[in-house]
């Protein structure tokens, strides 16, 4: 059997909630073996007394960065030299990178020109440079309000009335939703490119596999998660487009089930 991706896991503490612990190493754990877990701050500041107790509990490193200036992040500088040392000198296939601050968009790009997978997670918030410069970037502020139930009456209506028109087939979008805590990629442009990816690339008949498709969308947008518009699953929420229909076959196996998508015919 393969061996497990190993990662290293690079918290800013200085520019991250500790609120958001149990998404980063929930979400770290699930894409592979995270060999090296180190977070970064001025220890000796009351403000990080948030995150002390996490520290033992996620099996956190901390690595202290005194704040030699009044309103500078401590911790760009230290995080972007151990990761380059951590790519010379340690046996890793990615990083991830957690931080709302664009001082990391370069980081990112030269940790992919070394063909390493790099994955961001941070608030909706970040600047655009640094979420596209990711393979893949998670919304923690988004992604908390749908993993508290006691959060999600706090969601605006406009999220479902992004000009789609539809109704969740898997659960109710949530209602209302604190202006920082909007996805970056609103649904109305996924929906969009959606529909443009499949005129380009369906068949004749206008069908297209919707792993193919869904594959398509997050190379487009690195910051794609459906979990951000209220689906556990990226089936469902292209079945919430009523311009949209989904069909099963069976694979060669007879086991598999191949889901396509095409546009509803009139």
């Amino acid at each position: 059997m393969r061996d497990e991706n190993k990662y290293a896991l690079l918290i800013d503490a200085e520019n991250v909630s500790s609120k958001y612990i149990e998404i980063v190493t929930k979400e770290a754990q699930t894409l592979g073996n995270v060999t090296i877990r180190r977070i970064y701050g001025d220890w000796t500041a009351s403000a990080k007394n948030s995150w002390k107790d996490s520290l033992l509990e996620n099996s956190l490193s901390p690595i202290q960065q005194y704040s030699y200036t009044v309103g500078k992040n401590s911790s760009d500088s230290a995080m972007i030299i151990d990761a380059m040392d951590i790519l010379y000198t340690n046996d890793v296939d990615g990083f991830i990178i957690v931080s709302s601050d664009s001082d990391f968009t370069k980081l990112a790009m030269r940790l992919r020109e070394s063909g390493k997978r790099v994955i961001g997670m941070g608030e909706s918030k970040t600047p655009k440079p640094f979420v596209r410069a990711c393979e893949q970037f998670k919304t923690l502020d988004v992604l908390y309000k749908n993993h508290h139930p006691e959060q999600k009456a706090n969601m605006p209506e406009r999220i479902r009335k992004q000009e789609i028109r539809c109704v969740p087939t898997e659960r109710a979008l949530p209602r209302e939703q604190p202006k920082d805590a909007q996805p970056i990629t609103n649904l109305r442009a996924i929906k969009e490119t959606v529909f443009s990816l499949l005129d380009e690339n369906s068949d004749e008949d206008g069908w297209m596999y919707l792993s193919e498709l869904g594959n398509m969308i997050q190379k487009l947008y690195s910051d794609f998660d459906c979990r951000n518009y209220g689906f556990h699953k990226f089936g469902k929420l292209i079945e919430s487009f009523p311009e949209l229909q989904t069909r099963k076959d069976d694979s060669s196996n007879g086991i598999t089930k191949i889901v396509l998508v095409r546009r509803r015919e009139d």
